[in-house]
């Protein structure tokens, strides 16, 4: 068993896996109002979202999700030049994510659909806000793992932030196909 095996399988990691389940209520919350309020709020909804814009948004972040598994089986064979090379693609991909959300925000608003217009689009820029935030702090720290591995290479401490990343922007994924099909597929319906 190598020192990745070992850090997977450690108790470390119950701490982290206990934030991950609170974040998962708080999207529980976010969602719970979002459905509510969706449905409270007529004349909002699909004529907002462009398909093919939230199309390629999942496209790029289910791409990241990938190369960022692919760092972690990089790091599992001890070749850092290739956990380099994954999580800077990755690093890529999850910042065009956040710049296209940025963009998709950008236009809502200016074209008067901002949050304070109604129920229905507060609770969405909230939710996909909320989501956005969790990626650009994910990318923050991935960015630090970046110059951290760089630096000291694939030490245990690394590997482990490693793995918790991977498990944050695995999380981060699952929560965009939620909102990839409720926010976005069922207003298209």
């Amino acid at each position: 068993m190598n020192n990745l095996e070992k850090i997977e399988n450690s108790k470390s990691l119950l701490g982290f896996w206990v934030y991950l389940m609170t974040d998962m209520v708080l999207f529980a919350a976010l969602f719970a109002t979002f459905v509510v309020l969706r449905g409270a709020v007529a004349g909002v909804g699909g004529s907002l979202f462009s398909a093919p814009f939230v199309l390629l948004e999942t496209i790029i972040l289910l791409t990241s999700s990938f190369t960022c598994g692919l760092s972690l089986l990089a790091a599992r064979a001890n070749k850092k030049p290739l956990v380099l090379v994954f999580l800077l693609v990755t690093f890529l991909l999850g910042a065009m994510f956040v710049g296209l959300e940025v963009s998709e925000f950008s236009k809502l608003v200016a074209e008067g659909f901002g949050p304070q217009h109604n129920g229905f689009l507060s609770s969405y820029f909230t939710l996909v806000g909320t989501h956005g935030t969790h990626v650009t702090v994910a990318l923050l720290w991935m960015f630090a793992l970046i110059v951290s591995i760089y630096a000291r290479g694939l030490s245990e401490s690394n590997l482990r932030k490693l793995t918790m990343l991977t498990y944050f922007w695995h999380f981060l994924d699952l929560i965009w196909i939620f909102i990839f099909t409720i926010v976005y597929l069922l207003a298209f319906l």
